[in-house]
């Protein structure tokens, strides 16, 4: 793992949110985009080497959605930058990390992206990320 890529957080307002992140960081967002497939829309924030990725559901059964409903707005993942996905996702089996979807799929930001179980990860949701070429 090459280094924190980016820290996802779960809203429930995603203007709102962007309004709020805007005063905290004292940078404007660089980037919305929705991911259809995952039931989301997403809003990024570059402040240095580090990203924020914030997340609003875009309906009732995505997983931002059941997530603020069961613990409320608040960090959601970790995702981690990482060379080559497929390598990684097999030592991390071999290691007996319990990994959500062995196929990446594409999310946002223009990555491959591969989640580990948090109960493999004491409670945290793991994203492994790569740039898609």
């Amino acid at each position: 793992m090459n280094k924190i890529e980016h820290l996802g957080i779960a809203v429930k307002d995603l203007e709102a949110s962007n309004t709020l992140f805007h005063r905290l960081l004292g940078v404007a967002h660089y980037k919305m985009e929705e991911v259809a497939s995952e039931g989301v829309k997403t809003s990024f924030f570059q402040t240095g080497e580090s990203k924020i990725e914030l997340l609003e559901a875009t309906n009732s059964d995505s997983a931002i959605a059941k997530f603020i409903e069961k613990k409320g707005e608040g960090i959601h993942h970790i995702a981690f930058e990482v060379a080559d996905i497929l390598s990684e996702v097999k030592r991390l089996k071999e290691e007996g990390f319990t990994i959500i979807n062995e196929k990446p799929k594409r999310g946002a930001d223009n990555k491959w992206v591969v989640f580990l179980h948090p109960k493999t990860t004491n409670g945290v949701l793991i994203e492994l990320c790569q740039e898609i070429d």
